[in-house]
């Protein structure tokens, strides 16, 4: 039986306070997740829009929630609501499409630019090269509901650490000179979401700001 409660407390001592953990619950079920709530936790992250959409409204209204999957633009509308950041943006249409709904609903969505920096090729991600252009471009200067407030990645899944460290540290260059050039002024762009539950302590020696754990947690998750 896993001691969810233990578990968090365990992790808490271990990520220092200026560092955001974000609850990954893929695959949890809600009493799961109220067990991390009553702990303490308020962010929490999904991977998928549908179920996010099927856990949200059964669950306590100051839970904060971030999209930290592949996001598919027809998803947005049915987050845009109510999502508390949306991490993975990985190209200007979905950019689009957050801003649009985020219009109608009068809010102003933060959001992570996600880079690709795993040497896996699975993984979605932004090139430097990609994120100038639409940094640079006159469509996004004139976008009023997103918030770009830094930049997420995922390093290659592998027990060489060395490797990951070297991940991370490109993300970490990386938001350096996205900062340096687009958002030398704006004190919102800080966020380093990078770490999961395989890799979190090479993250914090990287600068992760943002933390997102599932399996540490909950335990090895059930395969849905």
């Amino acid at each position: 039986m896993v001691d969810i409660k233990t578990n968090l407390l365990q992790l808490r001592k271990e990520i220092p306070e200026n560092v955001e953990l974000v609850v990954v619950t893929k695959t949890r079920t809600n009493e799961e997740i109220m067990v991390a709530y009553n702990a303490g936790e308020r962010v929490f992250g999904e991977n998928k829009v549908q179920e996010l959409i099927a856990k949200q409204p059964h669950l306590p209204d100051d839970i904060q929630w971030h999209m930290i999957g592949h996001l598919q633009t027809n998803k947005v509308k049915y987050i845009a609501g109510w999502v508390s950041m949306i991490e993975a943006v990985d190209r200007m249409k979905l950019l689009r499409y957050i801003n649009k709904e985020a219009k109608k609903h009068d809010r102003v969505i933060p959001c992570l630019l996600q880079f690709h920096i795993a040497e896996e090729e699975t993984k979605f991600g932004l090139s430097i090269e990609e994120a100038q252009e639409i940094l640079s471009s006159d469509e996004f200067q004139k976008m009023e509901h997103v918030k770009i407030c830094g930049v997420m990645g995922m390093a290659t899944f592998t027990d060489d650490m060395e490797k990951v460290s070297r991940e991370f540290r490109h993300l970490s260059n990386i938001f350096g000179q996205i900062k340096r050039q687009f958002f030398a002024d704006d004190k919102e762009f800080r966020e380093i979401s990078m770490g999961m539950s395989n890799d979190y302590k090479v993250a914090l020696n990287e600068g992760t700001t943002i933390l997102r754990i599932g399996s540490t947690i909950f335990g090895p998750r059930q395969n849905t």
